[in-house]
Formats: structure tokens, sequence, C-alpha cells
């Protein structure tokens, strides 16, 4: 993905626009990241107060562009998508990116009813479908569409609703939990960079689909808790030739196969099974290695504990240019925040909290339930803060840390089932 700029007076700022550049230096300003997406009329005021143009990265987001400074014509809105095509090319999806503005639609306490609807339909989707699998059953495309159609639309009017349900989910079976979370990464990381929504139903669908053919390999093999050793490990890989034999079988579209087929492939060539290289790796393949290897890490598994999501990233950070798509990774910890939904954190007050909901501007400043005094003794009752509104309050609270999973004996899970 190539930067491509355009400088836009403050006076034609649009929602949905991703502002790269200011007409002046971004410390002194109140964005504490360098990159802004645009997402409210108050992001609009702040901008028009401090700057008298801006430069647009019209890759990240052009928002409804108006006539005089269109460039590739006006951003689509979620509720007008245009039909999508049953199959795209690569450079189609790399080209879509930015295409369509995502503001939320529905306050987070408002979608939390739909989005556990949708959650616990996808939820029990997957488990029974991916189970059909495991005894022989084909995939049916369709209905992998239609179960998780409710998911990406509820990501689409509020991401932070059904992610917040997603990390809080019962721990089962790692092969269900695990589609179940990619699925949603997926369609969520397509909502971050502005692609239709049925783009996002492709993914998500991907998402679901990525390990399918790790049910046809010994079950003793998936639930080893030692590590693999090389003829297991090469047995493993086999997974995705597997998976492909059944998408293949079940027709699914021809990006979402090679979504499927590349997403263990690494940039430096050493990933498989194709040990393909760069942008040989289709964008979908770059997205799905991030999202599978994220959900990985902070999820337990018979071999490796899970670790914090903020642990994680780091890791994937590290892995830029090498194991992953440096743009990817960065663009996914755009999205998931500093502190990730499902986080938990220490606060300045000693307080223990959960991260909630991010706040897209202010990526250091989420929105918290409290779960303990500063004594780290479990509350009778929690209470949700948003660290915005508190950090200019005359008595700010910040997050002095991330935790680890399981810190002072919590159990989100437990806690809020």
């Amino acid at each position: 993905m190539t930067l491509e700029e355009l400088k836009v007076a403050v006076t034609d700022l649009q929602v949905g626009m991703y502002v790269c550049r200011l007409d002046r230096p971004w410390e002194g300003t109140p964005f504490l990241l360098q990159g802004l997406m645009v997402e409210s009329a108050d992001d609009v005021a702040v901008l028009q107060r401090l700057c008298t143009h801006v430069y647009v990265d019209v890759e990240r987001g052009l928002g409804r562009m108006p006539p005089s400074l269109q460039v590739v014509g006006p951003a689509a809105t979620p509720s007008a998508v245009p039909a999508a095509p049953r199959n795209y090319e690569n450079d189609q999806i790399a080209a879509l990116q930015g295409t369509v503005a995502y503001p939320e639609r529905v306050e987070f306490d408002q979608e939390l009813d739909s989005a556990r609807q949708a959650h616990a339909q996808a939820a029990a989707f997957a488990e029974r479908a991916l189970e059909e699998v495991r005894g022989g059953r084909a995939i049916a495309v369709e209905e992998v569409r239609d179960a998780i159609e409710p998911m990406v639309r509820s990501l689409v009017r509020n991401a932070d609703a059904f992610l917040w349900l997603d990390a809080l989910r019962a721990r089962g079976a790692y092969e269900y939990r695990h589609a179940l979370s990619c699925s949603a990464l997926a369609a969520a990381f397509g909502r971050h960079v502005g692609l239709p929504e049925p783009l996002l139903l492709d993914m998500a669908s991907g998402g679901l689909l990525l390990d399918v053919g790790k049910l046809r390999l010994p079950p003793a093999l998936l639930a080893s808790p030692a590590p693999y050793d090389d003829t297991q490990r090469s047995v493993m890989q086999t997974h995705v030739e597997s998976g492909l034999a059944l998408v293949d079988a079940a027709g699914v579209p021809a990006h979402v196969r090679e979504m499927i087929r590349t997403h263990h492939e690494w940039i430096d060539g050493s990933g498989y099974p194709g040990r393909l290289q760069g942008d040989a790796i289709p964008l979908l393949g770059r997205i799905a290695a991030v999202i599978d290897a994220y959900d990985a890490m902070i999820s337990t598994r018979p071999h490796r504990q899970a670790v914090a999501p903020h642990v994680a990233l780091q890791s994937l950070y590290r892995g830029r240019g090498t194991q992953f798509a440096a743009e990817i990774v960065e663009q996914f910890m755009q999205c998931m925040g500093v502190y990730p939904i499902g986080a938990l954190v220490e606060l300045s007050t000693g307080e223990v909290a959960i991260v909630t909901a991010q706040n897209a501007a202010r990526r250091l400043q989420p929105r918290v339930m409290v779960l303990t005094g500063p004594d780290k003794r479990l509350l009778t009752q929690f209470h949700s803060i948003d660290l915005l509104v508190r950090g200019h309050s005359d008595e700010p609270v910040r997050i002095a840390g991330a935790l680890a999973p399981g810190a002072y004996g919590l159990d989100p899970v437990g806690l809020f089932l």
C-alpha cells in the first residue's frame, strides 16, 4: 500500500476521512497518535480550530469528498453499499480500502442486546457446523453467510459491543472459539480500513473457515500438550490443504479461498504451504495471518497459556516485515487500540478495570469497567468510566499499565457470565 495524500482545507473536512498530517506539528495538539480517523463532528471542529488545512490519506479514508476534491469518487455509506461481485481480484480489494466510512450508528450500550443475540447465533452455528464437518458433512457456504451476517451487521453498527461479548465468551473447545473470534476480527479489521460491507461478510466467512482443515486431523495431535516434533509439525501443516479441499467442494468465492490458502504464509517466505513472499501473498491472506496469530496468542491452548492482548500486539509488531506485513500490523494495532477490548488494566487510582470500548481518537483513554478498589478487592457492584472524560476532570484517571490474564485472581469471563 503506497501512501497517497490529498491536501484538504479544514472547511472541507468530512467524517470518514483519515488525517495523516497536519499543517502544524502533532505535538501540542489533543491527538496523542499521529494519525486520526475523523469519526464525528467534534473531531472536525477540533481540527478546524487548530489548522487551516490537513493531509488526508486517500487509502485509509476519503469520507464523502466534496466534488471539487474527488480523487477516486465519493465514498459509499454502509446503508447504500453496491452489490459486490462474486469474486474480487487482489488489486480490486486493495483499491476498495477507504471507500466506505463506518461512523458508529448505535451507542455501545444500545447495541449490546443485538450484539448478544448475534453472538449467540454465530457461536452456536460455529460449534454445530464445525462439529458436523468433523463428522464428514460438507460445508454449506450459504449457511455460513446466513449465520454470521447478523454478527457483521452488529460490528458495522458498533464494533466494540460485539468484540466485548466475544472477549468474555466462556472457554470451550479452542477450534470453535478460535473460528468465531477470527471471523469477528476479520470483519472488524475490514470495517476499520473501510472495505464495503459485502466484502466484510466474505472476510468473516473466511475467518470462520481458516482452520477448518484441522477438524480432519487426529484429535490427539490437536490436544497434545507438548511442543510438536518435526513429524507432528508436518502433519499439522497439512490442515491448509485439507481445508482447501473442504472449501473447494463448498464453492467459496476465489478471494475467500485465497485467504484460507495463504493465512500461514510469512512475508519473508518462511511460511507454508507455498513459501510465498511479500506481495505474492494476497491482501486477505496477509490480513488473515495477523488475525490468526493474534487470537492464537491471546487464547489458552493445550501447549501454551494465553498472553495478555498488549503482549500479543507487541509480538506482532516485532514480527512485522518478517512474519507479517508491516502495514497490516500497524493498521491492526490501530483497530484494536493500545489496550484492546477485554484487556485487564490497572488505573492510576490503584483500581483494576477491564477495557470495554475504545475511544478512536484517544487510544490511551478507552472506556473501562472498574472491578476492584485500590486495595484490589473485588467490588460488590462494578461501574463504568470513560477515561477520555475523566482525563479532563479535576481528578483525572489514566491507565497506569496493562496486566496479565488472571492478575489478582480476576477472571472477567466468570465475573460477567
